[in-house]
């Protein structure tokens, strides 16, 4: 029998990136999905409720990612209740269920990680759960899954500062933001106007003053058109009545669409706390963010052509031909990255 591997999902975007990681391996090994979830009855219970619709547990998160799966046709295990697994590559570690922590595990960064705040070091220095940050920013920082793929040099250091072993951390790139020379081609019908990217800032339970930053970026766009791309989290109704509210009327609103293809025909592009930042650096374009700019380039991931979902599928197949205890293997693994280098991580 072949070898079965779980990829935990969430977003779109991140099931789209184990998706492209599985390709690579569905040839050798028996590969199967489910939707992140938790095993402690207190979150299930708020999933029930409803009340976490809004996170990558429930909700449009796990419509949209399960419909992207059954469209792909490949197959779902929700809470990996039908096999046990011979290895398991995961989106977060902000919640690690007790069948991952029995496998052999690796994680992928999705793109960026939410700032780090007081509320951020309080929760590490009690030593409550990684969730209750309120967001991503103590995502790859539990140290619990045997491997970790980052986008960056720069986010190495980052999660071995935040409490990850950093001989468990290889800079692989990741899938959707490893190659963003391909968004110049496109056929998308605008172009040269400002950018604004926003953020579920709200719908994650954090505070935004929104009207503030709309009034923001029309000073920003001085009579340059503008584009909002909302993000796909975001209560539709009430995002789009603030921007008519104080935007121009020729100002243009999407929440669907291919926002890499938008951010690569912009002039200029804002945003708030989104990963698509780095598209807009790695392209060359005017940027801002709520995050400081030379950190992000810093952290920006490396451009090495799309080959990182072929790179990390090499990591789970060597580690899944390990014949050590799963804890040795970033101790001995010779991990040579391929397919970029210092004339790629810049466009």
């Amino acid at each position: 029998m072949r070898k079965k591997i779980l990829f935990i999902v969430g977003s779109v975007n991140q099931t789209s990136q184990m998706h492209q990681i599985s390709a690579q391996l569905a040839d050798e090994y028996d590969c199967w999905f489910s939707q992140f979830y938790a095993d402690a009855k207190l979150i299930n219970w708020g999933v029930r409720q409803g009340w976490l619709d809004h996170t990558i547990l429930a909700g449009k998160f796990r419509t949209d990612a399960e419909s992207y799966l059954r469209t792909n046709q490949l197959k779902i295990d929700y809470r990996a209740q039908q096999n046990k697994y011979d290895l398991a590559v995961v989106c977060t570690d902000l919640i690690v269920p007790s069948a991952i922590r029995a496998t052999r595990s690796i994680w992928v960064q999705e793109g960026m990680i939410d700032e780090v705040t007081w509320l951020t070091k309080a929760v590490k220095a009690l030593g409550l759960p990684r969730y209750f940050s309120v967001g991503t920013s103590l995502n790859g920082s539990s140290n619990l899954c045997n491997v970790y793929c980052t986008a960056s040099e720069g986010y190495k250091s980052f999660f071995a500062k935040m409490g990850t072993d950093a001989q468990k951390i290889f800079v692989t790139g990741i899938p959707n933001f490893d190659n963003v020379r391909q968004f110049l081609r496109n056929d998308f019908p605008h172009r040269d106007y400002v950018m604004v990217a926003t953020s579920d800032i709200r719908e994650t339970f954090r505070s935004e003053d929104r009207p503030a930053f709309i009034k923001r970026a029309v000073e920003m766009a001085n009579g340059r058109q503008l584009l909002f791309k909302l993000h796909p989290n975001e209560v539709w109704e009430r995002a789009e009545a603030e921007i008519r509210a104080i935007a121009p009327a020729d100002t243009l609103i999407f929440q669907q669409g291919n926002t890499n293809e938008m951010i690569a025909n912009c002039a200029e592009l804002i945003t708030q706390y989104s990963t698509v930042v780095y598209v807009g650096m790695a392209l060359g374009k005017p940027v801002s963010s709520y995050f400081d700019l030379d950190e992000l380039r810093r952290l920006t991931p490396i451009q090495n052509g799309g080959t990182s979902a072929a790179t990390i599928a090499r990591i789970c197949r060597d580690f899944l031909k390990f014949d050590g205890q799963r804890e040795d293997f970033v101790k001995s693994y010779q991990y040579e990255p391929q397919g970029h280098g210092r004339e790629h991580l810049s466009l």
